[in-house]
């Protein structure tokens, strides 16, 4: 057997323990209540309920708890500490079960998600559980082989797929749980491993096993395009968590877009560069958050902010790009264009809550 094959599946022989299955349910009556969208999916055969601790059949839909959507998630603390994608765990009036490969089941106790990133984390009752070892996805390269392991279609536990990176610093639009939302994923990893369906929050892995990437979307009507999040965003939010309890992320407060040539002549603006404030077409958005930093210092919609601290803004620096790098309770120092004049205006940052 050639090395490469030998160290392949040495690696998934280390690894697949520690992936896991997380499943989301809700009892029928409340699925009646919504529309689900097409990135859930509902398990129409052997239903059973879990109320009053006897099986019902399909006569009595009300009372039956059905899962609603899967995704993966893999052990990043022995006492029961999981790392996974928000989208996963994003809808707060579902229940969630996390099962092992060896078909143990344990119900989640805590949910904590990072505000800014497509990252979570699950906390289950379990002791002594086998973990991954966090690699560095700075140091990753195009080329790279790598192994997605993950709960395919939310039918085939530890599904293994392999490939290489085929792209870095990606920055794509993906729908948040209820298929209604949108986040906008910077910097991300392309892959040409293939994701399916209930691979999100799996771990993307290197040949020593090291996690580098944890998989979040693909391209649907593409082949071989898959997305996964630096596994040194996570991090930060796994270090938050043992320091103190909860993730922090540093909040200024405002909506914008990049601007480039055809956005700079569509608002008439003299700069091609910088970040214009302006709210999206979410219902209820609003540019300027209230009681925001940004509306305390008087930022508005339509302001172009050109720099913070020095730092020119453009398509491939923007504006979460710089914050995430400083802290909460950092003095940031605006460059502000309004009306044809300049302003600089100083603020601190506050914790997103």
């Amino acid at each position: 057997m050639p090395d490469i094959e030998r160290q392949t599946i040495e690696t998934v022989k280390r690894v697949g323990p520690a992936v896991v299955s997380i499943t989301a349910s809700k009892m029928m009556s409340e699925i009646k209540k919504i529309k689900l969208s097409p990135t859930f999916w509902v398990e129409n055969t052997n239903i059973k309920a879990e109320s009053n601790g006897k099986t019902k059949n399909k006569a009595e839909p009300e009372d039956q708890r059905i899962k609603i959507g899967g995704g993966s998630g893999f052990v990043v603390d022995s006492n029961g500490l999981i790392m996974t994608n928000k989208h996963v765990v994003y809808d707060a009036a579902a229940e969630y079960t996390v099962v092992f490969s060896d078909e143990s089941e344990h119900p989640v106790k805590t949910i904590l998600r990072d505000p800014m990133n497509d990252v979570a984390f699950i906390k289950i009752d379990a002791k002594g559980l086998p973990t991954l070892e966090l690699g560095d996805s700075d140091e990753i390269e195009l080329g790279q082989t790598v192994i997605a392991v993950g709960n395919a279609l939310g039918l085939f536990t530890n599904t293994v797929s392999k490939g290489i990176i085929s792209g870095l610093g990606r920055k794509i639009s993906a729908a948040l749980g209820d298929g209604n939302l949108v986040e906008q994923l910077r910097h991300v990893i392309q892959t040409d491993v293939a994701i399916n369906q209930g691979n999100s929050g799996g771990p993307l892995v290197n040949l020593d096993g090291e996690v580098v990437g944890i998989n979040t979307a693909v391209i649907y009507g593409a082949q071989n395009i898959g997305f996964a999040i630096p596994v040194n965003w996570a991090k930060d939010d796994l270090n938050d968590l043992r320091v103190h309890g909860r993730i922090i992320k540093p909040f200024l407060g405002v909506r914008y877009i990049m601007l480039n040539e055809s956005i700079a002549k569509k608002h008439n603006l003299p700069h091609r560069k910088g970040a214009l404030v302006l709210k999206d077409h979410t219902p209820g958005a609003m540019a300027v958050v209230p009681g925001s930093p940004a509306e305390k210092v008087g930022l508005k919609e339509k302001d172009l902010i050109l720099s913070i601290n020095g730092t020119d803004l453009d398509e491939k620096t923007e504006v979460a790009d710089v914050i995430d790098n400083m802290g909460v309770g950092d003095k940031i120092e605006l460059t502000v264009l309004r009306d044809g004049e300049t302003l600089n205006l100083s603020t601190v940052l506050e914790e997103r809550r």
